[in-house]
């Protein structure tokens, strides 16, 4: 008789330390035990030798349903299983249907089921014409969180909330015990800025940045941490690519306030000198800043001043991100199978600990989406969502291993250091460094809610 249905061994990374010579043990799907030396028996045992053993990443951001009859939630799982991400949180802007009512999230929700490869939780919106009304009902629906935006990117597919509606909705989600996310670029700033470009004829990749410079971003972040601190809501910046952004999350933390704030793979990976290579394939709402604002991030990594680190994946067809004209681009690039390699090479790369991986991809997500009662960590009681990262140094190729929709990328080419040799999806592998699961494997997760105030 064995102890366990599951045991794998390698150097195991918790939140706050890496053991060597360790090893998880799971029975029905949940983790029972984590130790070092001798592993218990189990019906199946995975020998893993040095490489990385760690919670499953959370990406706090994907856009599975951006481009109509493209990607969906069958290969955005699929990069997502093929990278160590074991749940998703996918956004509401789905193209022809904003998810602003209960009904349309449960939908979403079933339909997702069919197709997910792994876990997946649903952030929701509202309709600017129905106000606040419809978030009690998304929250009991199983909303993960609400997503606004201070820049109107569409306006039905991605509206603008003005101030004083965005404060109300923030009271409206207090009350739920959920968080706001929001899309940081100050509307009005940003259209004055683009038209200058415009009118100057600058077309090639500077004219990205120029017209959304690093104050229409602060002046945005601002707002939804002031609307928060009125409000009693839990205010998160869903991507910030400057360093005066996270400066102002821990002044508002230090004063009591639940403010959060998200760093994108891309800010910590790329830079304006990769945009000028790149084109259009690095377009990205808010821009990819310099070198040196880049250095900020990692700073503030350091210090404990990011919250989450996520991808923003979204995987435009080629022909919507190589307009030579850099702003008729699409803006968003795909991420999700690369975004654990990524995040570690960059550890690594600076001397920082592994458990920082674990920590920015898995606990504090978990936390943000009020989902860490089974999801986020290697402890007991979790789900046994797993991603073993192994040495095989090399550079990256989108199109080589099929598990993207898309077979470009903008970080082609970059030397990783480590890759994903399996994903376990509550106990059940779903990557075996080959081959992804098939669709159906994932659930939807709901939050545990402390609703009427507070999480």
């Amino acid at each position: 008789m064995t102890d366990f249905d599951l045991v794998l061994t390698g150097r195991v990374v918790l939140t706050d330390a890496v053991i060597e010579n360790g090893y998880v043990a799971v029975r029905s799907g949940l983790i029972e035990r984590v130790g070092t030396g001798t592993p218990p028996s189990a019906a199946e045992r995975h020998d893993f030798g040095q490489a990385y053993i760690l919670p499953g990443a959370i990406d706090a951001q994907v856009h599975s349903r951006s481009q109509k009859g493209q990607e969906d939630f069958v290969w955005s799982t699929r990069a997502a299983a093929a990278g160590g991400v074991t749940t998703i949180v996918d956004m509401p802007y789905d193209d022809g249907v904003l998810i602003c009512t209960a009904e349309r999230l449960a939908q979403k929700a079933e339909d997702a089921a069919a197709q997910a490869r792994v876990d997946f939780a649903l952030y929701a919106t509202i309709d600017p014409k129905s106000g606040p009304a419809e978030i009690p009902s998304l929250a009991a629906a199983g909303a993960a969180g609400f997503k606004f935006s201070t820049f109107e990117t569409h306006p039905e597919r991605f509206p603008r909330i003005p101030t004083p509606l965005l404060h109300d909705c923030f009271a409206a989600v207090a009350r739920e015990g959920l968080i706001a996310g929001v899309h940081n670029e100050n509307d009005e700033c940003v259209r004055a800025m683009s038209k200058a470009v415009a009118e100057s004829g600058l077309t090639d990749y500077r004219a990205h940045n120029l017209s959304r410079p690093a104050f229409t971003e602060a002046v945005a972040t601002a707002e939804v941490y002031e609307l928060a601190a009125a409000t009693g809501c839990s205010g998160h910046i869903v991507h910030c690519s400057i360093g005066r952004g996270y400066d102002m999350c821990a002044a508002y933390r230090a004063q009591g306030f639940d403010t959060t704030i998200e760093a994108c793979i891309h800010y910590l990976i790329l830079s304006e000198e990769d945009v000028a290579r790149l084109g259009g394939k690095a377009k990205i709402n808010p821009p990819v800043r310099g070198r040196a604002e880049r250095e900020k991030l990692w700073h503030h990594l350091a210090a404990g001043n990011v919250t989450v680190v996520s991808t923003d994946h979204v995987s435009w067809s080629e022909n919507r991100k190589t307009d030579p004209d850099m702003l008729k681009n699409a803006s968003g690039v795909p991420g999700l199978e690369v975004l654990y390699a990524l995040l570690l090479k960059g550890l690594l790369d600076r001397n920082l600990s592994p458990s920082w991986a674990a920590r920015l991809l898995a606990a504090n997500p978990a936390r943000l989406f009020r989902v860490g009662y089974r999801k986020g960590a290697l402890e007991l009681g979790r789900d046994a969502d797993i991603v073993v990262m192994a040495h095989k140094p090399g550079p990256y190729d989108a199109a080589a291993s099929g598990h993207n929709v898309v077979h470009w990328s903008p970080y082609q080419g970059i030397d990783l250091t480590f890759r994903p040799a399996a994903t376990f999806l509550r106990g059940k592998m779903v990557f075996d460094g080959n081959d992804v699961a098939a669709p159906g494997s994932g659930q939807f997760v709901r939050p545990a809610r402390a609703a009427r105030g507070g999480a």
